[in-house]
């Protein structure tokens, strides 16, 4: 635990409440990010894809696509974090968990759910009719 990373927030109210949506409205996602990623973070194995990455300063930065399920995904999007390591400090700077307009609305109010997929309360119609949509390609 000598070489351990620390784990920090960009953002952490932000972060906290998204993180909490995410615990809300997907289970799976948020244990494995609590039980699988974080761990591994601050053992230094880090998973994603590295979007960027600044060697003489010693950052980079990923994408970590989260367990989704796939009408979201095709509604909403998915769920990825943001974050970024800077070995030189052996941190870890968690930025965002995206999609942020549904996750923050989700944290604000009670979200419904059509079809087994949540329902923005801001554009509902949207979201159903991409549901519908989606429902009668599947078929």
């Amino acid at each position: 635990m000598k070489n351990a990373y620390v784990i920090d927030y960009l953002n952490e109210n932000k972060f906290k409440k998204r993180e909490g949506a995410v615990k809300k409205y997907n289970m799976l996602a948020y244990k494995k990010l609590i039980f699988d990623f974080y761990p591994s973070f601050r053992e230094g194995n880090f998973v994603g894809v590295v979007v960027s990455k600044n060697t003489k300063e010693g950052i980079t930065k990923y994408e970590l696509k989260l367990p989704t399920d796939v009408m979201f995904s095709k509604v909403h999007g998915d769920i990825v974090l943001h974050y970024s390591v800077y070995d030189n400090q052996r941190l870890v700077m968690l930025d965002t968990i995206t999609p942020e307009e549904i996750l923050d609305e989700g944290h604000q109010k009670e979200l419904t759910t059509y079809k087994g997929v949540m329902v923005s309360k801001t554009h509902a119609d949207k979201d159903m009719f991409k549901i519908n949509l989606l429902n009668m390609i599947g078929k």
